[in-house]
């Protein structure tokens, strides 16, 4: 089956499950703005609203022309006009409704809601059910992480070669993301949340890896500018520093995310123990884990191990330590479920998630490594098979 076809059939199954969901809430109808939830919801982007009732079909409400076909399309100017162009087809309008109100701006959630004349107890978050419905993947959308999983270690395998004595931390990402992009990166990394701006992903080296950012990820990193304080900040690579590699894998539209760490030289005692560690949470992970673990008891099962390897200090940093150590992966990088303490969100089968438990070693730099891992019934599948261990450059 070509890729038209099986998206095609694909859509029709989001579709059907999305009014599953909003018939069961007593939701008349859904209104979607975001190009990542339209892009799920029609396998293209535009600049309107994706309108779909809780039955029937869906209508699109299109401000700008698009160059794909699309049935049931309203050319509008304002979201004004949606009730109007709803009453013209005989639409009836909808009492409940789901919006992305986290996601849109305050003004247009105003201009949407007093459009339809809806009071907030009318409105639910559209973001919340859209990202717990694409958590769980389809065929169609695994045969595509797989394909995007293959070209993350073909870029991966290459990062030797391209290594140079005298480098710089940017110097070497510079590199990695120009061979990333002629393999078919889309470039964007897809963050959910606001000030969560990154290009391509992070490279951390040396006591860099310290370094606290503001931005919700596992590490951090000074960067190269105070408006994007995080990764690579310019400092020469020198003898004895690791090389964490935490770029995207976007190569197509669903993400994968691997971490692999290279050193330069031998690195200490210290740093291999933990880079060991992270590796036997990997183990104990994937020999437990399948359809139905709480996310939170492998969050805790990770703790315990680290707080037996004496290495409570360094985990998931140093001045600022992330509280968790995995989250769900697709069409953004950070999707549900996340693996964190107290949240009750359970693994389900044909979930996508990224597991990374890592460690920061004060004058060395970063250690551990992520992969990317399909839910199974019976367990897990690692999606992103290559060499775990520390590569060294020398």
């Amino acid at each position: 089956m070509d890729y038209n076809t099986a998206l095609s059939d694909d859509l029709v199954v989001r579709r059907r499950r999305l009014q599953k969901e909003m018939q069961k809430s007593g939701i008349d109808a859904c209104i979607l703005t975001t190009s990542v939830n339209v892009f799920y919801m029609v396998g293209g982007v535009y600049n309107g609203y994706y309108y779909l009732p809780a039955s029937g079909e869906p209508t699109h409400f299109i401000k700008r022309t698009i160059d794909f076909h699309l049935d049931n399309v309203i050319h509008i100017r304002k979201p004004e006009q949606i009730v109007e162009e709803l009453r013209k087809a005989r639409i009836n309008v909808p009492s409940k409704i789901l919006l992305e109100v986290d996601a849109l701006s305050f003004t247009d959630a105003n201009r949407l809601i007093s459009s339809l004349n809806l009071n907030l107890p009318d409105i639910s978050n559209a973001s919340v059910l859209l990202r717990k419905l694409r958590s769980v993947k389809s065929e169609f959308e695994l045969q595509q992480v797989r394909l995007c999983a293959a070209r993350h270690v073909e870029v991966y395998e290459q990062i030797p070669s391209i290594y140079k004595e005298g480098m710089t931390d940017l110097d070497l990402q510079f590199a990695i993301e120009f061979l990333m992009r002629k393999h078919g990166s889309l470039g964007i990394f897809r963050s959910y949340g606001a000030n969560m701006d990154i290009y391509m992903g992070s490279l951390l080296v040396g006591e860099n890896a310290e370094s606290p950012s503001p931005f919700d990820f596992a590490l951090g990193g000074k960067g190269g500018s105070p408006i994007l304080p995080l990764g690579a900040c310019g400092e020469k690579i020198k003898q004895g520093d690791t090389i964490m590699v935490d770029m995207a894998g976007n190569y197509s539209p669903w993400m994968t995310d691997m971490t692999r760490v290279f050193s330069v030289g031998k690195i200490s005692d210290l740093a291999y123990k933990a880079h060991a560690v992270s590796g036997e949470i990997h183990q104990h992970i994937i020999s437990v884990a399948k359809n139905g673990t709480a996310c939170a008891d492998l969050y805790n099962m990770a703790l315990e191990i680290v707080s037996r390897n004496g290495l409570s200090d360094y985990f998931m940093g140093t001045k600022q330590q992330a509280k968790f150590i995995g989250h769900g992966v697709g069409l953004e990088i950070n999707e549900p479920p996340v693996l964190a303490p107290r949240l009750k969100e359970l693994l389900l089968t044909n979930t996508v998630f990224a597991l990374e438990p890592k460690f920061v070693i004060p004058e060395v730099g970063a250690v551990g490594y992520e992969n990317t891992y399909l839910v199974k019934d019976d367990g897990l599948e690692n999606l992103t098979v290559f060499d775990e261990n520390i590569i060294d450059l020398c």
